[in-house]
């Protein structure tokens, strides 16, 4: 498989910093896998590629160790531009692109979450409580499985839950030893 440059010049990849496309093109030129850059950074595969679309921030060490790992010279003008468009003052402007997405994947990514995503929910309160998972500090690996049906894509997101207050509350009093059901709403 090749890898990909993003067409920087439409919606809603115009929108990155010049920056990404550098790091798109000296990927490109390399031909190497986001697998590869996350394995020597020591990272997630899906992490960098949400870095590359500025939807994560790398550190100064990752940078530096990025350009690297890409061959831009440290003292260059594309090493320059991604200092000045991704260095530490910088910060990520998550969520990339229109509502309800276009593209098809993230479209269906999107209709999944529609789909399921109350029985996700219910599921989840039932095996943890009142809370949330936390996409702050989440990781995400996707695999590819073979199926007789036709090959298929295993996305997992493991995620930090946290507990609401209620939660909490509950969590104490089990810790103390005088545990009190949670409340029927």
């Amino acid at each position: 498989m090749s890898a990909a440059i993003i067409p920087t010049n439409t919606a809603p990849y115009s929108d990155l910093h010049p920056a990404h496309s550098v790091l798109f093109e000296a990927k490109a030129h390399k031909g190497i896998s986001f697998a590869d850059i996350a394995k020597a950074l020591g990272k997630d595969e899906v992490w960098v590629a949400a870095a590359f679309y500025g939807q994560a921030k790398f550190s100064q060490d990752e940078i530096t160790h990025l350009l690297s790992i890409l061959d831009i010279q440290v003292q260059s003008v594309d090493a320059a531009k991604i200092e000045a468009g991704l260095g530490e003052q910088w910060h990520p402007s998550r969520g990339l692109g229109p509502i309800p997405p276009v593209d098809p994947v993230i479209y269906r990514l999107h209709e999944g979450v529609l789909v399921y995503g109350h029985a996700i929910k219910a599921v989840l309160h039932e095996k943890f409580g009142d809370g949330i998972m936390s996409m702050v500090d989440c990781k995400i690996s996707l695999e590819r499985k073979a199926d007789p049906k036709g090959d298929r894509a295993v996305l997992t997101f493991e995620c930090v839950f946290l507990c609401m207050f209620i939660c909490r509350v509950g969590v104490l009093k089990r810790s103390s030893g005088k545990f009190m059901p949670y409340p029927k709403w």
